[in-house]
């Protein structure tokens, strides 16, 4: 919800401001403390309350530079310059005049001799700091405007409702913190876990690579055990492209040599022995029946 509060204007007598609700603007028995005003600048400030009450801003404008002109050090006349200023910057939204309306409202605040002009300056900067939802620096116009005049009921009004406004905000700004530092760890979480996930992955990559290294070796291990031969038959090979007998071939040949030399030998033996014993006469004993 947005507050917007009125600016008015003082007269000769000095009148009041508005505050959250609406009032009617009504005049103060207080005199102001500043140098007596001459019949020229009471006429146009006159003129330019009229104006005012019409709505007629940039008239009422007009009409306080006017009486300024008549007494530059005129109080009432600044302050209702800046009110009619604000009135119209509200229309508009104009920054400039904003600016402006502060600009004088602020001077007022602190060197007017006009304690009344000086109080509801530093109300009007308080609402202009409540919209714009400064809440900590109304709060501070409030106070100012309360110690220049402590009977202001409206500026403690609206000074309890910025003290809460504040809270309100400080809270909100917490929460929006507390939320932001939450959102924080939960991306980092989230994003050690992908990290972890990551390392994960790298790790099971590597151990298949290593997997496949390994089982490349060894297949080319059986292959290189596949294409060997065994050497007798590579002997043949080297044999047979030479033209000649392979050494395997040669050695059985020649043991097969010495077996047959060794049998004839025991042939030979064993027919010696049998003349021998035809020519001794000796026969063989024959088992008898």
């Amino acid at each position: 919800m947005t507050y917007r509060f009125k600016y008015t204007i003082l007269t000769v007598a000095v009148t009041a401001a508005c505050s959250l609700t609406a009032c009617k603007d009504t005049p103060s028995t207080e005199t102001p403390t500043e140098p007596p005003t001459t019949k020229r600048e009471r006429n146009f400030i006159k003129k330019a309350n009229e104006h005012y009450a019409k709505e007629e801003y940039s008239q009422a404008e007009v009409a306080n530079k006017k009486a300024l002109a008549e007494n530059p050090s005129s109080s009432i006349a600044s302050f209702n310059l800046a009110s009619s200023l604000s009135r119209q910057a509200g229309a508009d939204d104009s920054k400039q005049l904003i600016a402006q309306a502060d600009s004088i409202f602020a001077d007022l605040a602190k060197n007017s001799t006009n304690t009344l002009a000086a109080e509801k300056s530093y109300y009007n900067l308080g609402n202009r700091a409540f919209d714009g939802e400064n809440y900590q620096e109304s709060i501070e116009m409030y106070k100012n405007a309360l110690r220049r005049d402590p009977s202001d009921d409206k500026a403690r009004e609206n000074l309890r409702l910025a003290q809460l406004k504040l809270q309100q905000q400080q809270q909100e700004n917490k929460n929006q913190d507390q939320d932001q530092q939450q959102d924080q760890q939960e991306q980092k979480e989230q994003e050690k876990q992908q990290q972890e996930q990551q390392n994960q992955q790298n790790q099971d990559k590597n151990q298949e690579d290593q997997q496949q290294k390994q089982d490349q070796q060894q297949q080319d291990q059986q292959q290189q055990q596949g294409n060997k031969r065994p050497d007798d038959k590579n002997n043949q090979k080297q044999d047979r492209k030479n033209g000649g007998m392979s050494q395997s071939n040669a050695e059985q040949i020649l043991k097969a040599m010495e077996n047959e030399e060794n049998a004839t030998r025991r042939r030979v033996e064993a027919q010696q022995k049998a003349d021998r014993e035809r020519q001794s006469g000796r026969r063989n004993v024959e088992k008898p029946w």
